[in-house]
């Protein structure tokens, strides 16, 4: 016998159920759809974690080794060079001969002032002899008082052209050592200035000399960091010897820069020197800068400023995002270091910041490290 069938009452009730259960799927449905559409919305952002610490970022700069004392040689005289006697790189010891100017016109000076010596010298005698005889005469009461002084007062000028004769003689002699240039001290010639033949004025720099002794490391510093040269330990590194590393001591800053290069040269004394520092070398100097401030180091492309200063985005933990103005201290080529305006541990968009705008939503792509 089948089974009896549903009255029209039941009928309308199963419908009005599945109605019923049909909107409750769909509004299930519209919810999780408006979940990921929401979601969808949130653009993704690379972020990096703000963190202080103090900066010590040591400075190079490129040296070059000399020697502590070089002395610019020059002859005391004016003249013609006939020789040269030493080449660049020679070593030469102290009172050692480096070039020798023509001493013929020198010599000539000499004899003159040496004939004039024996005439002042004749001459002298000549009235000392007639002084004393009318000392005599005076004596006697032969003579007046003011003869015997005229004989006084020539003898007295005789002696002054004596005088005056010996120690022009004694220039000469001078000048005719002068003639001849010698080291005043060891070292090594690091420049030859003049060739024979040539003729030369009094203290024309001929010979360059490098003494023997102390060697430096002779840097150019930009003004900017001038204040790190006396706070910073410094070391160098020889381009031909990369592997070993010198001591360093600051022993004179220019005080006044370059015309040109607006740049201050600043020697610095190599403590440990050794064979292998040579004069001329070129070397690398590094300066350890004192530490600064606590900084922050974030990319160069989370700054943003729209011109009212520098700001970066700084996320909250549900997407949101803030314009956070920050004090800038410095820039370098991949980061831009900040002084404040942001927290230790605050996220930071790092790339696309003039995309985002305030109160827009992100989701975090990435997990940046402290």
């Amino acid at each position: 016998m089948p089974p009896p069938l549903c009255s029209a009452w039941q009928f309308r009730q199963l419908i009005a159920v599945g109605m019923v259960v049909g909107a409750l799927g769909l509004a299930g449905c519209s919810d999780g759809e408006a979940s990921k559409a929401a979601s969808a919305q949130a653009r993704p952002v690379m972020v990096a974690r703000v963190h202080y610490a103090p900066l010590v970022e040591p400075r190079g700069f490129v040296a070059t080794v000399r020697a502590r004392v070089e002395s610019p040689l020059a002859f005391q005289i004016g003249g013609k060079v006939v020789r040269r006697l030493v080449e660049v790189g020679q070593h030469v010891e102290t009172a050692a001969m480096l070039a020798i100017l023509d001493d013929k016109d020198l010599r000539l000076q000499q004899e003159q002032a040496e004939a004039e010596v024996r005439a002042a010298r004749v001459a002298f005698d000549q009235a000392a002899v007639e002084q004393r005889r009318g000392r005599q005469l005076r004596g006697a009461g032969w003579v007046p008082q003011a003869v015997l002084d005229k004989l006084t007062a020539a003898t007295e000028e005789a002696r002054s052209r004596l005088t005056r004769g010996e120690r022009a003689l004694e220039l000469t002699h001078n000048a005719l050592g002068h003639a001849v240039l010698t080291a005043d001290a060891t070292g090594v010639v690091t420049a030859t200035l003049v060739e024979p033949g040539e003729v030369v004025t009094a203290g024309r720099p001929v010979i360059q000399l490098a003494h023997d002794g102390d060697r430096e490391a002779v840097i150019a510093v930009p003004e900017s960091l001038i204040g790190q040269l006396a706070e910073g330990q410094a070391s160098m590194v020889l381009w031909p010897k990369p592997g070993k590393s010198y001591a360093l001591r600051l022993r004179e800053l220019s005080p006044a820069a370059d015309p040109v290069t607006r740049t201050y040269a600043a020697r610095y004394t190599v403590l440990d020197v050794d064979s292998d520092v040579v004069l001329g070398m070129s070397a690398t100097v590094t300066i350890a800068g004192s530490p600064s401030v606590p900084l922050a180091r974030l990319p160069l492309g989370a700054l943003f400023d729209r011109g009212a200063g520098s700001a970066v985005w700084t996320v909250a933990a549900d997407g949101g995002l803030t314009l956070s103005p920050v004090d800038v201290a410095r820039y370098d080529g991949t980061s831009v270091y900040v002084r404040g305006g942001v927290e230790e541990g605050d996220s930071v968009v790092a790339l696309g910041v003039h995309k985002l705008d305030a109160g827009q939503k992100v989701r975090v792509i990435n997990r940046p490290g402290v």
